[in-house]
C-alpha cells in the first residue's frame, strides 16, 4: 500500500506517534498539543473553520512548520476523532452490572459526546481509521456484550442500531439548540408569534386530532425525549435476547 495514503500515515500517528527526526531542528511540538488545538477549534467555530493555517495560528507557529509534524487535514481529523473517542469509567462499571446497563451507558456517553463536539455529526464515521483509543472503546463493548446470546455480528448490528438512534436524537437536539441563534427569537417567542393563526385553524375544526391535543404535548425535555427513545429501543434488544435464551439457540 502506497506508504502516502491518508489512512497508512494516520495509523502510524495514532498507533506510533511523530518518528524521529532525523535531521534539523527537534519538534518544539507534541502530536497531543496539535490535537487538541485541533478539537478546540473544532469545538469553537465548527469543523469548516478547521484549517492547517488557522490551527497554526493558534498554536503560534508557521503553517508550513505544521506539515512537518501532521501532513494534511485528513490525517488530522482522524487523530481528532480518536482523541475524542474512547472508554471512561461510567461504561466500565455499567457494564460490569450487564449488557443494558452497559449499552444504556454507552448510548448516554455518545448523547453527552456530540453535544460536546457538535462537529462530530459532520464526519463521515462510516470509514473508521482505528486508534488507540476508539479501538480500547470497541474492546470495553465488546466485552461487556459477551453474555448477549448473539452472533458477534449481530451484537454490531446493536451497536449500529444504537448509534444510529443517539446520533439522530442528538441531532435534532443540536438543530433546535441553534435554531433561536439563527431566527433569533427563543423556542417560546417563535410558537408565540404562530399562536393567533393556530388558534384559528384550530377552532375552525379542519385538524381536530391536532386540536385535542393535550397542552403539554410538546412540553418535554430533549433528554426526557431521548431516555425514552433509549428505553424503547434497548426493551426491543432486551425481548430479542430473551427470546434467543427461550429457544436455546
Amino acid at each position: 500500500m502506497n506508504e502516502q495514503n491518508p489512512v497508512v500515515q494516520s495509523l502510524r500517528l495514532l498507533w506510533e506517534g511523530l518518528p524521529e527526526p532525523k535531521k534539523g531542528p527537534k519538534p518544539t511540538l507534541t502530536l497531543e498539543q496539535i490535537v487538541q488545538a485541533g478539537v478546540e477549534l473544532a469545538d469553537q467555530e465548527g469543523l469548516d473553520a478547521v484549517s492547517m493555517r488557522k490551527l497554526a495560528q493558534k498554536l503560534g507557529v508557521g503553517a508550513m512548520s505544521l506539515y512537518r509534524y501532521v501532513p494534511s487535514k485528513t490525517e488530522l481529523l482522524n487523530l481528532m476523532l480518536d482523541a475524542v473517542s474512547g472508554p471512561d469509567p461510567t461504561r466500565e462499571s455499567a457494564f460490569a452490572r450487564g449488557w443494558r446497563a452497559g449499552l444504556e451507558a454507552v448510548g448516554r456517553g455518545g448523547r453527552a459526546q456530540y453535544l460536546t463536539h457538535p462537529w462530530l455529526l459532520q464526519v463521515n464515521w462510516t470509514q473508521p481509521v482505528l486508534g488507540p483509543n476508539s479501538m480500547a472503546d470497541m474492546e470495553l463493548i465488546f466485552d461487556g456484550l459477551r453474555e448477549m446470546p448473539l452472533s458477534d455480528q449481530q451484537k454490531m448490528q446493536v451497536i449500529v442500531a444504537l448509534d444510529s438512534y443517539v446520533t439522530g436524537a442528538v441531532r435534532q437536539e443540536i438543530l433546535s439548540n441553534r435554531a433561536a441563534c439563527e431566527s433569533g427569537m427563543t423556542d417560546d417567542q417563535f410558537w408565540e408569534s404562530q399562536a393567533p393563526m393556530l388558534e384559528a385553524i384550530f377552532a375552525s375544526g379542519r385538524f381536530p386530532v391536532m386540536a385535542a391535543l393535550s397542552e403539554d404535548t410538546f412540553a418535554g425535555t430533549w433528554e426526557e425525549h431521548f431516555e425514552l427513545g433509549l428505553d424503547l429501543l434497548l426493551d426491543g434488544v432486551e425481548k430479542q435476547v430473551a427470546r434467543r435464551e427461550a429457544s436455546g439457540s
